[in-house]
């Protein structure tokens, strides 16, 4: 399934091939956890001295919750992959508090959790 992502661009006009990239590589995101709804982009100039002036920011909604991350690099393309990086570690976490969560004090897993998971 692919995971509904708004994108937009401050400052400047992306081009089509930065947005083919960006979604590409967000896509990858749903591997890491599968109940991802959708996602917003955005990418923005900084007005600064410094070469690492293009900002990219990613908000990811799953049930419940929400995740951000917001990165600098010199070009678009790393600060992609350093913000996703850091997504992926992220909802790996989240994924993981999720399956703790779902065993009982005895450590046996709830069966009605499970079910319910199976339905999204």
């Amino acid at each position: 399934m692919r995971m509904k992502l708004q994108m937009q661009s401050l400052h400047f006009d992306a081009d089509s091939k930065l947005l083919a990239f960006i979604q590409k590589k967000a896509e990858k995101l749903d591997t890491f956890f599968g109940r991802i709804i959708d996602g917003e982009v955005i990418l923005r100039l900084e007005k600064c001295d410094n070469k690492e002036n293009k900002v990219f920011e990613l908000r990811i909604n799953v049930p419940g919750n929400q995740f951000f991350v917001k990165e600098k690099a010199s070009t678009f393309e790393a600060a992609t992959d350093l913000a996703l990086e850091t997504m992926k570690s992220q909802l790996r976490k989240h994924k993981e508090k999720l399956r703790s969560h779902k065993t009982d004090s005895n450590g046996v897993e709830d069966v009605t959790s499970i079910e319910v998971e199976e339905e999204f």
